[in-house]
């Protein structure tokens, strides 16, 4: 039985050498070739660390604005509720009953005042050290000094004040601590000063105290409360 011959697919071989046959399906180093570098994982991108890092701040700034927004907001509101005023302040009565000056400069005095304080405020009450003001109080007061040492200048000025047929021009001060309540809030003790001036006073004699002239008096108080966003 003969031998059929089949022809062959291969290609001849050039320059005396064999043909090799490729391979099929390609593999990856035919594809991409067998030159390529190795992959190397690259570090994280910095803009995404900076995205993130102006995504917080901004955020936070909007927080923080929203805040003050409410904040504005409620003062307001206890604003409009309570319209605070600062408590005014009369002087009603001042006596007398001594007021020497050595000719050292040293003051020796004993002074009784009254003092008539009003709160114009209907929903806000204020504590002082140690009395309640809600609407009209009278206060008293008794202003002793023993001794006082003053400068030259001024025990000047007193001396000739004690001689004049007019009086002695009094400037009174006074200090202490209050707070306010608005319902059932308080607030911190803060300083209140009133300072008080038109008050002209004749020196005593003897054991008679004199009456000063208090129609001229007039008295203001300095009073820092900070609530919210406003100051009283």
């Amino acid at each position: 039985m003969a031998d059929k011959v089949y022809p062959s697919t291969t290609k001849p071989a050039t320059n005396g050498t064999a043909a090799t046959k490729p391979s099929f399906p390609a593999t990856k180093a035919q594809q991409y070739g067998a030159t390529r570098p190795a992959y190397r994982p690259q570090p994280a991108s910095r803009k995404r660390s900076r995205g993130c890092c102006c995504a917080c701040v901004l955020w936070t700034t909007v927080v923080i604005f929203i805040l003050i927004v409410l904040a504005a907001i409620a003062g307001g509101i206890i604003y409009a509720l309570y319209r605070p005023h600062r408590p005014t302040f009369v002087v009603s009565g001042l006596k007398i009953s001594s007021l020497n000056l050595t000719s050292t400069s040293h003051l020796t005095t004993n002074i009784n005042l009254n003092i008539t304080t009003r709160n114009p405020n209907k929903k806000l009450v204020y504590t002082y050290n140690p009395i309640t003001i809600s609407n009209t109080t009278f206060l008293r007061a008794s202003i002793t000094s023993s001794g006082v040492q003053l400068d030259d200048k001024s025990g000047t000025k007193l001396s000739s004040d004690l001689k004049s047929r007019g009086g002695v021009a009094l400037k009174l001060e006074l200090e202490t601590k209050v707070k306010v309540k608005m319902g059932g809030m308080n607030t911190p003790k803060a300083r209140i000063r009133v300072r008080c001036q038109g008050i002209k006073a004749a020196v005593p004699s003897g054991k008679l105290a004199t009456t000063a002239s208090v129609s001229n008096a007039k008295c203001k108080a300095d009073l820092r409360i900070k609530i919210w966003k406003w100051t009283l």
